[in-house]
């Protein structure tokens, strides 16, 4: 952006201040902004104290998120061998799950043939 003090971008700089102004009014930031910076100076030490504690649990959760990162499986797979896997997985359950489905039917059907001839077997 151009220096505020060149003139021929100085009502420009002046239209886009009065702009954030308004809009700082509007959202009522500006009031926020001044009680922190009154809380800030009548209790320095309290919020320094809140501030770094802030900074240093940020920082904290990065290095934790860092060291996850970094101890996952080494193993990279692509999109496509994750995807792969995936659909073999499902196939395999939905195969295991039919065959449980057959067998089960297999079993029923011969449980009604016995009560069809009351367990009596023709000869």
């Amino acid at each position: 952006m151009p220096d505020k003090n060149d003139p021929k971008y100085h009502d420009r700089y002046e239209k886009e201040v009065a702009a954030g102004r308004e809009f700082a009014r509007m959202t009522k930031i500006d009031k926020v902004a001044a009680w922190v910076q009154r809380f800030a100076n009548r209790h320095t030490k309290l919020f320094l104290g809140i501030i770094f504690t802030f900074i240093f649990l940020c920082f904290g959760f990065n290095i934790y998120r860092i060291s996850h990162v970094w101890n996952q499986s080494k193993d990279s797979k692509s999109a496509i061998e994750r995807q792969e896997e995936l659909v073999r997985n499902r196939h395999q359950r939905l195969s295991n799950s039919v065959s449980g489905i057959v067998e089960d039917d297999k079993e029923y059907q011969m449980i009604n043939q016995n009560n069809n001839d009351n367990g009596h077997k023709k000869d």
